[in-house]
């Protein structure tokens, strides 16, 4: 008989017997493969995380216990044991549930999660709102994982709450993975203190000693405090970072041994001050492929749960490479011909195809780890001594180092190249991911050139136009998934800075496009030529500079401009077009097509962008309508 079916919230998950948890964790993964294998979603790390979760769920009295998830992909299991099981089959999709945690969507989430690093932070401030409320029974719990402790972010944490006597548990799910795997020194210690058998001695005797006790007696709690005191003076605090940071440090243990977690957590329930469990667990456990291949099983598409095979439509004409695809090969191409340029990404290289040059160039390019500010300021030095950095980072994730690009790059006029994929709506990943707000955020930073490509080949001229000589720091941002352009491998040519290109003249209505979208608005034009309406057709190319000469011609010759982006209609395109009518004493009526005020969720990609009237289908209502208005005059 299924127990899941029982489990409507936790508090069903706590009537059950230890041997009893054990099938619920293998229904609990069977489940998640049922239902990944036909609704795609983030698989291997949720599977990782399922004893863990159930444990968790198990021992703390959640929702009045907080547990705050890093990197939500690690949330399935805690989704299906909090309520969301039988609306799990429209995780990620439209007007369904989120694929992370989400304040709005369950009271078991207690913070909103989509990037990296951020639990400590955000479970520190419940920690101390809990003392300052004297709600002295109340836990709260950050589970990091999947390369969020390579984060900054996570180490400050750490350090204020160190400081502070909050009673914090942090639960450090190491996997030794994120999407790639982890990079950088923090990745070596994890090893070292696993593997070392002094230490781990010592703790196990720590350990053997507790599990002597049912329940922790007064006297007990000394006799730990005592012993915990002398292995911080014997050995601890010389060699233990966590520590040192003056958390209690427990660990590592088995993540995949049920009993052994929950016997553990029930011990530090009672032990106060800020304390840290080491978890070592296998991302994709319990499905074979997933734990061969972690980083293609990260998010794996379709696949066939009883085979293991991952389901790839058959393609029965040439498509379009990825944009990502096309910045990986022509980073390449670029990097052979110029040996100053080298390739940085803070833990995406599989996702940004920067792995391309790094399988042939492994020296020149750079995995940073989940650090978008050090990536910056790190391209930044490279700068300084004639390197010419092209720092590839997600359009959502450079939010993270804006500060970095203002002050160590943009004020010191820095020839620094910044990539910014997944550009625009992202689709499932939702309004945590999506990269809406680059245009806008970066138009008002002096020394920046803001560019975004309207097809691949722009994209290859644009990076080449980048790394010419005395450059300055240019962005580049581009879409996430394919290209319209099928042979897309022509010569790279340079790009005059400023300028950009009339694909179509037309009468009374001039649509001004930046990016990808043009292709739409390139759709839509071919169907309304169709209608005898013929809207010019200008694409902008440039955010900044704008090309002020084509603004000059479609203003003098267009009753009506519309503009149409992927970005915040705020402060992007539109916005600047409207300024520069201003500043020149134009009165056109200006219709802007792009992202409304207001967090797009998720969906696939095509059906947000029909949400929000940029696709194929609005240009062509908002065409029509302005033309009906024209007609009327």
């Amino acid at each position: 008989m299924s127990l899941l079916q029982k489990i409507n919230n936790p508090c069903d998950l706590r009537k059950l017997s230890i041997d009893e948890l054990k099938q619920v964790s293998d229904e609990v993964r069977q489940f998640i493969i049922d239902q990944v294998s036909t609704n795609p979603g983030h698989f291997g790390a949720s599977l990782g995380t399922v004893e863990l979760t159930v444990a968790l769920h198990y021992v703390f009295n959640t929702p009045y216990d907080r547990l705050v998830w890093d990197v939500g992909h690690q949330a399935y299991a805690h989704k299906i044991l909090t309520g969301r099981r039988d609306q799990f089959h429209t995780n990620r999709k439209k007007n369904g549930i989120s694929g992370f945690p989400k304040r709005e969507e369950s009271e078991y989430d207690a913070f909103g999660v989509g990037h990296a690093s951020t639990s400590i932070s955000a479970a520190l401030g419940m920690a101390v709102a809990a003392l300052q409320n004297k709600e002295v029974d109340r836990n709260v719990v950050a589970i990091i994982g999947d390369g969020a402790l390579t984060g900054g972010m996570a180490i400050e944490g750490l350090n204020n709450a160190g400081a502070l006597n909050t009673n914090l548990l942090v639960v450090l799910n190491d996997n030794n993975m994120a999407i790639d795997p982890n990079v950088g020194a923090f990745k070596e210690y994890l090893i070292d203190i696993t593997t070392s058998r002094t230490y781990n001695k010592l703790k196990d005797e720590v350990w053997h000693m507790l599990g002597k006790f049912d329940r922790l007696a007064p006297q007990t709690r000394t006799l730990i405090q005592k012993i915990d005191t002398g292995i911080k003076s014997i050995l601890l605090k010389q060699s233990n970072f966590f520590e040192a940071m003056n958390f209690r440090y427990f660990g590592p243990i088995d993540g995949h041994d049920l009993e052994h977690m929950v016997g553990i957590m029930e011990d530090l329930k009672t032990i106060p001050g800020p304390k840290l469990l080491h978890v070592k667990t296998v991302k994709g456990k319990g499905f074979a492929n997933a734990e061969k291949n972690q980083t293609i099983w990260h998010a794996p598409g379709l696949f066939d749960k009883n085979t293991g095979e991952r389901i790839i439509p058959i393609k029965t004409e040439p498509t379009p490479p990825k944009y990502q695809d096309v910045f990986g090969e022509t980073l390449l191409e670029l990097a052979r011909k110029n040996e100053n340029i080298v390739g940085i990404t803070p833990a995406m290289p599989s996702g940004c195809s920067l792995n391309i040059m790094m399988e042939a160039m492994p020296d020149r390019t750079f995995d940073v780890g989940i650090a978008e500010q050090h990536a910056v300021t790190f391209s930044a030095g490279l700068a300084t001594e004639g390197k010419i950095p092209f720092c590839n980072i997600y359009s959502s994730f450079m939010q993270r180092a804006y500060d970095q690009v203002i002050h160590d790059v943009a004020l010191q006029n820095l020839h620094v190249v910044f990539c910014l994929d997944r550009g625009g709506i992202v689709g499932e990943d939702g309004a945590t991911h999506h990269g809406v707000f680059d245009l806008a955020y970066f138009r008002c930073i002096p020394n920046l050139i803001i560019a975004a490509p309207i097809n691949e080949s722009e994209l290859r001229n644009l990076m080449y136009t980048a790394q010419l000589p005395n450059g300055k720091p240019f962005v580049i941002r581009y879409p996430r998934g394919n290209g319209v352009l099928i042979n897309w491998q022509t010569p790279m040519e340079k790009i005059e800075i400023g300028t950009g290109n009339k694909i179509c003249d037309g009468k009374k209505i001039a649509i001004l496009s930046i990016g990808h979208p043009g292709n739409f608005v390139i759709k839509a034009n071919k169907e309304l030529n169709k209608k005898g309406i013929f809207p010019a057709h200008y694409n902008m190319r440039f955010l900044k500079p704008l090309d002020t000469k084509i603004l000059h011609e479609a203003l003098k010759n267009h009753e009506q401009i519309i503009t149409v982006e992927d970005g915040t209609i705020i402060g992007g395109l539109g916005s600047a077009v409207l300024e520069f009518m201003s500043e020149n004493g134009y009165s056109n009526t200006v219709t802007r097509l792009g992202i409304p005020d207001r967090y797009i969720q998720h969906g696939t990609v095509s059906e947000l962008q029909n949400e929000c009237g940029f696709d194929t289908n609005g240009i062509i209502k908002t065409v029509e309508k302005l033309f009906a208005t024209l007609q009327n005059k």
